[in-house]
């Protein structure tokens, strides 16, 4: 807006006392001060209203009059309410300097004028980023893409001063406007994702809002606003919907989309925001969208080439054939690396309860997102990796680079626990209380001829991981080689059973003594039953914790000195 607008609006009460000839000045936001230096808060264009507070003599209007021109101000607002008419040192220093300057009647508030000039400001400065939207929609859905959401997120925060992040539903940051500043901590994205996939799950329309504090993060769809004693920063989450995956959305189960879908996680409170602006937002989610399908659409060459070589794999092909392919594969999935000498194999599955969702595709999106490095920005990391899916199950082949002779005998390649340890939250968020993610990671292997151990290694570990107990379990193959691996495929009545026959007894003494028979004898065998260490662990004299140990063996009729025993309880432990 112009600075001669604000002249033509009769409710604002201004008078304008000077720069007649800069009114065709164009404003770009307002700012009210009362510091004699506010020089740090000025970044041009604004319009300052000032109650006049900083002004204690005349000589102290011209460094203050000085300072707003340097820094490129619209104009100057003086409030009368202090000081009554505006005092010519003012004037005079404003007509030094070339600064419009307005009076302010007494009886107008300054947050009159403020919400008038946001308003103005907003209502163009919206109207012209839905017109570059727009054309970039336009753009985008007819040829190539023009540099990612990056460009997209840097027109709001250069249009409307928003900072705006694209996040994963994993809670990786994929991109970010270059107005937001920092990169979001990673910490803080896992936490928006969860609050979206929450929310989400609930079938509550977007944008959702939450706020973060040091607490944690608290809801605000719930009518609040962040002035009333929500504290912290306020989020408004869209969700970033593909129209290129088939059904429409509204015909669509959520949960078929909830663990791949993006969203824009924005620092603003949408929620009294006006229907133009919500709707701006909604176009900004959907260009991009249309990158999120350009990307999806160059997995399909890696996607194909999974499926290919998983099909040689599981029918029995000669390792020669194994080998050819994947010598294809390998510059697809490691471009500028040859072929790549290691292969390891990752076997997601997801469940919903009832079973009327094909886990398979969901599980594939999921996996492919789980193997980026949670640290990485942007999509192109993901283009390494290879995922196919087969009815609920999706499998993963991931090529490893050379590893330098220094290193040999050292494991390499990815461990299921690190796999989950970033998205854990989020994804359980997503599943709620009638989903499921499970996950098995076998090792690394050299050959053509071990891709199909590998496959049925990751197969079992998923097993196991399935035994579990959590919405989000993982398995390596490093717990084949133990007693874990028998666990998982003892029956629930027969493991039931012997831990009760084994622990029920002393469960029950504990409750009525409080003599911790559990704990110690969780200490002891984790001991190897040594008297001395268990002691120092548990704090104990050594006679005491023969008493116990003594008082274990009275309520079961079993010996811990005998090796069959200790294994008995080891077991019935781990089991319950």
């Amino acid at each position: 807006m112009r600075l001669r607008a604000l002249l033509d609006t009769d409710a604002l009460g201004l008078r304008l006392l000077g720069g007649e000839d800069e009114l065709d000045r164009t404003v770009r936001g307002v700012m009210t001060t009362d510091l004699r230096d506010p020089s740090r808060y000025l970044s041009g264009g604004e319009l300052v209203l000032t109650g006049l507070a900083w002004r204690r003599d005349a000589a102290d209007s011209e460094p203050f009059v000085r300072i707003l021109a340097t820094a490129g101000v619209a104009g100057l607002a003086a409030g009368e309410a202090e000081l009554g008419a505006i005092p010519d040192d003012i004037v005079e220093a404003c007509a030094r300097h070339r600064l419009p300057l307005f009076a302010v009647n007494e009886s107008v508030a300054f947050a009159t004028v403020t919400e008038h000039v946001v308003r103005q400001v907003s209502g163009e400065r919206a109207g012209d980023l839905a017109a570059v939207v727009d054309r970039h929609r336009r753009l985008m859905t007819s040829g190539p893409a023009g540099g990612g959401p990056d460009v997209v997120l840097d027109l709001l925060g250069t249009d409307l001063d928003l900072r705006a992040w694209v996040l994963s539903p994993a809670g990786r940051a994929i991109a970010g406007s270059s107005a937001a500043g920092p990169e979001l901590p990673a910490a803080l994205c896992a936490r928006l994702a969860a609050e979206h996939l929450a929310a989400t799950r609930t079938g509550r329309r977007g944008p959702h809002r939450v706020t973060i504090d040091g607490g944690g993060a608290k809801r605000l769809d719930d009518g609040r606003r962040p002035g009333d004693g929500s504290g912290g920063t306020t989020y408004s989450l869209f969700p970033i919907r593909s129209a290129g995956r088939g059904a429409t959305p509204a015909s669509r189960d959520v949960r078929e989309t909830v663990l791949s879908d993006w969203l824009l996680a924005v620092e603003a409170d949408a929620s009294d925001w006006p229907e133009e602006r919500l709707d701006l937002l909604q176009g900004v989610t959907q260009l991009i969208a249309v990158e999120r399908d350009r990307r999806d659409a160059a997995r399909t060459v890696r996607r194909r080439l999974a499926q290919e070589v998983l099909e040689l794999v599981q029918t029995g092909a000669a390792p020669a054939e194994i080998a050819a392919r994947l010598r294809v594969a390998a510059p697809v999935l490691l471009p500028g690396l040859g072929a790549a000498p290691h292969w390891q194999v990752i076997v997601a599955k997801v469940e919903w309860d009832g079973g009327d969702i094909e886990g398979g595709p969901v599980a594939q999106s999921l996996l492919e997102e789980i193997l980026v490095d949670p640290l990485s920005a942007g999509p192109e990391p993901s283009d390494r990796i290879a995922v196919a899916h087969n009815g609920d199950e999706a499998i993963a082949l991931v090529p490893l680079p050379a590893v330098p002779d220094e290193h040999d005998g050292v494991e390499t390649g990815l461990h299921a626990d690190a796999l989950l340890d970033s998205v854990r939250d989020p994804l359980t968020a997503g599943l709620a209380d009638d989903g499921r993610l499970t996950l098995g990671v076998s090792a690394a292997v050299h050959s053509a001829e071990g891709l199909r151990g590998a496959l049925e290694e990751a197969r079992h570990a998923r097993r196991v991981a399935a035994a579990r107990t959590g919405r989000v379990c993982a398995a390596g193959h490093q717990e084949l080689a133990s007693h874990v691996l028998l666990l998982p495929f003892v029956p629930d009545d027969v493991r039931r059973a012997f831990t009760a026959r084994l622990l029920d007894p002393l469960r029950d003494y504990d409750r009525k003594h409080r003599a911790e028979l559990i704990p110690t004898l969780e200490a002891f065998l984790d001991c190897d039953g040594s008297w001395t260490r268990c002691a120092s662990r548990l704090h104990l004299h050594v006679n005491t914790l023969r008493y116990r140990v003594g008082r274990i063996e009275q309520l079961t009729n079993r010996d811990l000195s005998r090796l069959e025993d200790k294994l008995d309880f080891f077991l019935a432990l781990r089991m319950s």
